[in-house]
């Protein structure tokens, strides 16, 4: 892994690029625009570019209409507003009509720290896997994220691109593609698979080099893509290794560990365990000191890890 960026930067670099390959790509924000980076869009295509100010619920009505008269929006916002407070525009104008909308979900989980629990999206995943036809992508660092908004600009219907504040661990130096549906493995193992998305995925590449320190052969599986999830990667693992731990920024019903466990449930049952956000709202402190509190690190992935081997080995 290389120095850290923010996955913000991403979004905007892949914003940039879709509208320059587009002219259809429209920009809307919720008066955040110097927070989560969209104002150099501004500056690069100010006729593309709408602010609603704090008025979330508009703005996705008003994204359906721009699709419905043939442009491609991308509304983004804070994530915990884009889908919280306008969760019924975006079922209702949005995904029921199969819109292409493109939904940008910033400062996700809690990467916005000091920000507290009123700002920190926990719940987000959830709400938007949940609605039929929307796409979820969960990418784990910038260059990931650059990819995941280009890849929604030619993907149909409606997709969320949940992205952060604070800078984290480039994993992927150089560009690199993301299409819905395909999770990407980078690292094999044979005695517990990690799956991770978003942040979350460099805490599990440390924690399976701090496995294989141990002995403990560990794989590594970036889920990307939320939904759809890709089942036959997964599959291979879980078969592979007979035991998953599900990594995530989120809480543990409705998020990855949700989709994981749902899947697994119905095509390969195995042993599962979540390291996530377990039934608690979030709180104030920088990002490392609130992932500490929640147990989001690479050290209790490892120690969750080897739990979750010794369940399957009784001594």
């Amino acid at each position: 892994m290389g120095d850290a960026r923010p996955t913000r930067e991403g979004y905007v670099e892949g914003l940039l690029e879709a509208a320059a390959r587009d002219e259809r790509v429209v920009a809307l924000e919720a008066d955040v625009s110097r927070s989560i980076g969209s104002h150099v869009f501004a500056e690069r295509f100010p006729g593309r570019f709408f602010n609603f100010g704090a008025s979330e619920q508009d703005m996705m009505a008003e994204a359906a209409g721009m699709a419905l008269a043939g442009l491609v929006p991308f509304p983004a916002t804070y994530a915990v507003f884009a889908t919280g407070r306008a969760w019924d525009q975006i079922r209702t104008s949005i995904c029921y009509m199969g819109l292409d909308v493109k939904i940008g979900g910033a400062h996700g989980g809690v990467s916005v720290g000091p920000d507290g629990a009123t700002h920190q999206a926990l719940e987000d995943i959830a709400l938007m896997r949940v609605l039929p036809g929307m796409k979820v992508l969960v990418p784990a660092d910038a260059e990931q994220t650059r990819a995941s908004v280009t890849a929604a600009l030619e993907e149909p219907g409606p997709v969320y691109i949940r992205f952060g504040r604070n800078p984290v661990p480039v994993i992927y130096v150089g560009r690199t593609a993301v299409a819905p549906g395909r999770g990407d493995l980078l690292e094999e193992g044979g005695d517990v698979c990690l799956v991770a998305c978003g942040v979350m995925v460099s805490e599990a590449l440390e924690a399976a080099r701090m496995l294989r320190a141990g002995g403990v052969s560990a794989g590594v599986l970036n889920m990307v893509s939320v939904k759809p999830l890709d089942g036959e990667l997964l599959k291979e693992q879980a078969m592979r290794t007979g035991a998953v731990l599900v990594a995530e920024d989120h809480q543990t019903e409705g998020g990855l560990f949700g989709a994981v466990s749902e899947f697994l449930g119905r095509e390969c049952p195995v042993r599962t365990r979540p390291v996530t956000v377990e039934g608690s709202f979030g709180t104030s402190g920088t990002p490392a000191e609130v992932r500490g509190k929640f147990g989001l690190t690479a050290e209790n992935i490892a120690a969750g890890a080897v739990e979750l081997l010794d369940r399957g080995h009784p001594h």
